[in-house]
């Protein structure tokens, strides 16, 4: 099945099936390919193909650049079913959250097509007669993506369908934990190039490797930006290193995101909002739901709903109508129960959490999502776990509420439910949620393209996607043009 899909998606058998590396599905725990992982030398070997292809892709016009992004959009579509498909085996997502993860793609596709007509300046007055000034906006260089398992291939294309009309090229390291999708991306961009026909050899390079390729990447000097997504240890690595060299990061790390449910809340609405963005992608997203900060006057009734929610929940094989997969492997699986047992330390009590299907797979780890109802904001609950844990914690008033929000290290998203004015908007006041995302009565998972997506704090600080996240692409320059036959100098001074 999987050499059939990647087959149809272009990728050559060599590519797959004549490495050393092997490739497992979190479904079952088999080996579905093998692959070769790159070295430093090598990385090196891409990184100055795409160098050469910037040199000559950055005086393309603007939307001429578009025009192959659209195309790669074309290609897309046409490869949607397939291509969400091999998401679902290789990364475990439900069928439903594969195609909608390559809807992404498109998504921003259609995003980038319209700003390669939009990378607008600025006309600025001049303080000195017959002077002009602007401010303009070029291509970077060669862009490093470094992308983690669970977004496999849409933080790809959010950040490659910006740099391409942006005037870059793009150096890309998957997770080792998903090459195949990266390299399903990778010949459907060919495609595109292909009905391209006009652009540099290397736009696009592909680093299939592990640590070494990727200490190659960012320390490179011809990447003047590193854009990484994963863990806050990753950013905490990344970050310094391209800094050290005076290099730009976008980091899209750690989520610890929380909800507000207040006392005027539409519950059903609310436990709607709960069970999506707490056990979608079995926990795994930045985004997901970890803490649910409700009013202590509803929250015997909320927890009872929100179990009786989770006992529904279909957990299975992700591509036969089940509402939760598999975790991504092993690790996984011991540092949710490590959490767990930390909570129930920490005067936790645990609901749920316990593996599933074990007796039918062996080798995979399917989980029941859990509840730990806790005492207070203790050290388990200040980290994140990359699993289904929901955290749940009461509060009286509302000022407590946004305490509890806001004192954990990371700042990606938030959201309240309340149909009080008042709550709503003091929550996305400058006093409220301190997060890059802030929701009204709809949960913590889910963005849209449209507006730039990122956090605060340990989050990272980086904005990728929609809105002006494109100018982290681009370089700015100021200009000044004098079409006078004097030279005054700014500030009045005079220097004869």
């Amino acid at each position: 099945m999987v050499a059939a899909l990647l087959e149809r998606l272009g990728v050559a058998a060599a590519d797959y099936t004549q490495g050393d590396y092997p490739v497992h599905t979190p479904i079952d725990g088999s080996q579905i390919a093998s692959v070769k992982l790159l070295g430093k030398a090598e990385t090196i070997a891409r990184i100055d193909q795409a160098q050469a292809a910037f040199e000559a892709w950055r005086n393309v016009p603007a939307p001429r650049r578009g025009e192959l992004v659209r195309l790669f959009g074309e290609v897309l579509r046409a490869h949607k079913a397939d291509l969400g498909e091999l998401v679902s085996i290789e990364a475990g997502k439900i069928t439903q959250e594969g195609l909608g993860e390559v809807q992404e793609m498109i998504d921003i596709c259609d995003f980038a097509v319209g700003l390669s007509r939009q990378l607008y300046g600025l006309t600025i007055a001049s303080e000195r007669p017959g002077h002009h000034m602007r401010e303009s906006w070029h291509p970077l260089g060669v862009v490093g993506v470094i992308s983690a398992f669970n977004f496999p291939v849409a933080v790809w294309a959010w950040n490659t369908t910006l740099a391409l009309v942006a005037g870059n090229s793009v150096a890309w390291k998957p997770s080792e934990k998903t090459p195949l999708t990266a390299l399903a991306c990778q010949a459907l961009f060919e495609k595109a190039l292909k009905a391209f026909g006009e652009a540099p050899q290397g736009l696009s390079q592909l680093v299939i490797g592990g640590r070494e390729a990727g200490e190659a990447l960012v320390d490179d000097p011809r990447v003047p930006l590193v854009s990484a997504t994963g863990s806050t240890r990753m950013g905490r690595e990344v970050g310094p290193r391209v800094a050290a060299r005076f290099g730009r990061s976008i980091l899209e790390l750690g989520g610890n995101n929380a909800m507000i449910l207040a006392p005027s809340a539409d519950l059903d609405l609310a436990v709607r909002g709960i069970l999506f963005s707490a056990v979608g992608t079995a926990g795994q997203r930045c985004t997901t739901l970890r803490r649910l900060i409700v009013h202590r006057s509803i929250k015997d009734e909320v927890v009872a709903r929100v179990k009786a929610a989770y006992g529904k929940v279909r957990i299975g094989d992700p591509r036969k109508d089940n509402l939760v997969g598999p975790l991504i492997d092993k690790l996984s699986f011991d540092a949710m129960q490590g959490a767990l047992a930390k909570a129930r330390d920490e005067g936790g009590q645990v609901f749920g959490g316990e593996r599933q299907l074990a007796d039918q797979y062996p080798n995979a780890y399917y989980v029941s999502p859990a509840i730990a109802e806790m005492p207070a904001q203790s050290e388990v609950v200040r980290h994140e776990t990359f699993a289904p844990i929901l955290y749940v914690l009461a509060y009286d008033d509302f000022e407590e509420a946004l305490r509890l929000n806001n004192e954990v290290p990371q700042g990606l998203s938030s959201c309240i439910f309340t149909t009080d004015i008042r709550e709503a908007e003091r929550f996305q006041s400058a006093s409220g949620s301190d997060c890059g995302i802030a929701n009204v009565n709809i949960g913590t998972s889910g963005a849209e393209i449209g507006g730039a997506f990122g956090g605060e704090k340990e989050t990272g600080g980086g904005r990728e996607s929609g809105s002006d996240a494109w100018k982290g692409y681009m370089r700015r320059q100021t200009n000044t043009v004098n079409y006078s036959r004097e030279l005054p100098l700014a500030q009045g001074i005079v220097f004869d």
